[in-house]
């Protein structure tokens, strides 16, 4: 008998539910019994390619790809290394733009543009990368710290060096992509924290939000010419002592490159952020600021700007250039 429809949203429902709680193991076994059915063909399956198959990776060859976000694939990038060491060969599929930063470093295998069309190389087990929590079973206690090795990458390929002028450096990143502009803050709401004068802001955005930033009269510095690729933002946030971004792919590099970054979300978040908690199992330099209500970036940013107020520099002063650390306390 074939599951119907509302059975698999209430089966999906569920998973959601038990991730938004960081109830992980019973998300898993959710998954588990999800994919019990589309083995035994209860659920419709049309490409069986979308799904592990449950094939251990051991001494196997193995095909990662990445058909999700950018910000997922550094997200779950953590979980590589550990494929990596159980696979007899990996091959791991990143979107271009990771292709620079990602190729050569440690423990992710053979790097390889995963747009390149339909000649992949020969394989045994194929997953997609965010399928790799649940594969190794990651629980909020047990979960991989962030992946280690991009600072080092991204300063070897493209090192970006700012003068100090004794203020600590807040990277700032309002604007999502057109796909959700949901998650994006008004202009008019980022005004009362980049009039904090002992901060000295950075914009981190490209396109037509870097625009606002050239066009303003307010103290942000716009980096846009200098962070085009992917490798040249994550060198430029070394630079930072804190990032704050609203929630995309910046706000994974910042939080994976060890940065303290503070994110902004929106009242319906994304599963991965869970429920009414300010901290983050996947990053421990994230702090998280959340809207009280739909659409209320008013209130978050006061939130923001009373946290910002209370930062001071550390004692013993700023650290050398593209040093991954902070000079902030609080």
């Amino acid at each position: 008998m074939t599951m119907d429809a509302h059975a698999r949203k209430q089966a999906g429902a569920r998973w959601l539910a038990f991730m938004r709680a960081g109830d992980w193991e019973s998300a898993w076994r959710e998954t588990d019994s999800m994919e019990a059915d589309r083995r035994a063909g209860r659920v419709p399956r049309d490409d069986a390619h979308l799904y592990w198959d449950g094939t251990s990776p051991e001494g196997r060859s193995v095909l990662i790809r990445c058909e999700h976000g950018l910000g997922d694939t550094l997200q779950f990038l953590r979980f590589i290394p550990a494929i990596a060491h159980q696979a007899g060969e990996l091959h791991f599929m990143v979107q271009p733009p990771f292709v620079p930063l990602l190729r050569g470093a440690p423990g992710l295998g053979q790097v390889h543009n995963g747009w390149l069309g339909p000649n992949w190389p020969a394989h045994e087990v194929e997953l997609e990368v965010m399928e790799l929590a649940y594969a190794l079973r990651a629980t909020t206690a047990t979960v991989l710290p962030p992946y280690p090795h991009l600072a080092a990458q991204a300063q070897r390929l493209a090192p970006v060096a700012l003068a100090h002028d004794g203020r600590p450096r807040v990277g700032l990143l309002w604007a999502a992509s057109d796909w959700d502009t949901s998650r994006s803050i008004p202009w008019s709401c980022l005004e009362p924290l980049l009039a904090l004068p002992r901060l000295r802001f950075f914009s981190l955005q490209q396109g037509r939000a870097a625009d606002q930033a050239m066009a303003s009269r307010l103290p942000i510095e716009p980096l846009h010419r200098h962070t085009a690729g992917v490798e040249a933002a994550a060198s430029a946030m070394l630079q930072m002592d804190l990032v704050i971004s609203i929630d995309g792919m910046p706000a994974h590099l910042a939080a994976t490159l060890g940065r303290p970054t503070w994110l902004l979300l929106k009242h319906e978040a994304d599963w991965r952020w869970m429920d009414g908690r300010s901290d983050s199992p996947w990053y421990p330099t994230m702090r998280i600021f959340r809207q009280p209500q739909p659409g209320d970036w008013e209130d978050l940013m006061r939130d923001v700007i009373e946290a910002a107020e209370q930062l001071r520099p550390k004692a013993q002063g700023l650290p050398a250039a593209g040093r991954a650390q902070s000079v902030l306390e609080d």
